[in-house]
């Protein structure tokens, strides 16, 4: 799930609703969002949530999304749409988002804990696609905002996850995010691709979940570029490198999270196409199923947007739409050796220079 974003506020006060044309702070500065922040961006996120929505319909040739609107009782509400049963996607949500209120939950107090005594606001987008063929691989995305009193920030960031191993797959996904990072700042894609390496890691499986993208958080236009726990690994050992980013305003972040929305169907599309024809036997499906309960694990373990729509009351059955509707678990797994599974292994379950690969193995 996603959610994200806010207005400057007084330290007791909750704020107002989205529309109400109501003040957030009569003392604002250029270091704050404009005035209808919250609007622009809730606004974007909905046309993400259609974009992609009537894209993978198309895409599906078969399959619907069902739309279910819902209500948060503490302030805000969403949109969640779910295609089941489609002849590609078994089954995919698509996620919009808009929550305020009182209460921060822990999650983000413990990154920023100058939020604290501040009402808040979150707006986002997520989806999660799994689709029927192993050869295609599942896919997330997720792009949020936050504010609260003088605290701000955008968020997300998008990653595949293989079953079977296809090179250009992840090279074509990468090298899309790439694109749109590049048309920004050219050292957004090598610090957020490293963090998306170590974001989507399971600890307890010491290995990725698949092969990565893009994942950036607390991204204010201050400062350094990594915001993450982990001060000695290789994002933040390259971040500190690069040093403090001259520093940006709201409108080019906000531009830099539009282009990163927009790159989802050019990096996705291509691969859906490549592999939907391909005939599978029981052995790819069963292997689908073992490894999708990697990413049960994670979601339930790890994810941030999980932990958070379930800190802040959100809608149970949006939040956890992420998992896949059939998975399995098998005790002390491993794949046979020289098998496409083992190469998944030992080479994409691995951080890679995707956007490089064709002249690294050339």
């Amino acid at each position: 799930m996603t959610v994200l974003n806010n207005q400057a506020t007084t330290a007791t006060d909750s704020l107002p609703p989205p529309g109400s044309g109501e003040s957030v702070n009569k003392t604002t500065t250029d270091s704050l969002p404009p005035a209808d922040s919250r609007e622009r961006v809730k606004e974007f996120m909905r046309q993400l949530q259609d974009t992609i929505c009537n894209r993978l319909v198309e895409l599906d040739g078969t399959g619907t999304f069902r739309e279910d609107e819902w209500e948060r009782e503490e302030g805000g509400g969403g949109r969640s749409r779910v295609i089941r049963e489609g002849t590609v996607f078994e089954q995919g949500g698509v996620n919009f988002s808009e929550v305020w209120g009182k209460n921060l939950p822990p999650s983000i107090l413990k990154q920023r804990p100058e939020a604290a005594g501040h009402g808040f606001f979150a707006t986002g987008t997520s989806m999660v696609l799994h689709p029927c063929n192993p050869y295609i691989p599942t896919v997330h995305l997720n792009y949020r905002y936050f504010e609260a009193g003088p605290v701000w920030w955008f968020g997300g960031g998008a990653d595949l996850t293989p079953y079977y191993p296809f090179a250009e797959d992840a090279v074509n996904f990468h090298l899309k995010f790439k694109e749109a990072c590049d048309a920004h700042h050219p050292e957004y894609y090598p610090v957020f691709k490293r963090w998306c390496d170590e974001y989507f890691y399971l600890k307890h499986r010491q290995e990725m979940r698949g092969v990565g993208g893009l994942f950036f958080d607390y991204q204010d236009g201050t400062g350094k570029l990594y915001r993450g726990p982990h001060q000695d690994g290789p994002a933040a050992v390259y971040s500190e490198k690069v040093g403090d980013v001259k520093t940006r305003s709201w409108e080019e972040l906000f531009a830099f999270i539009q282009d990163c929305g927009k790159a989802f169907i050019p990096a996705y599309e291509p691969i859906v196409k490549r592999r939907r024809e391909m005939k599978y036997e029981e052995r790819e499906r069963q292997f689908q199923l073992y490894r999708r309960g990697r990413y049960v694990e994670f979601n339930l373990v790890y994810d941030r947007g999980t932990i958070f729509g379930l800190q802040t009351n959100g809608r149970t059955e949006s939040i956890l739409m992420s998992l896949p509707p059939l998975v399995r678990w098998e005790y002390a797994y491993h794949p046979e050796p020289n098998t496409p599974e083992a190469e998944l292994y030992e080479t994409f379950l691995k951080p890679q220079d995707w956007a490089n690969w064709n002249t690294v193995t050339s």
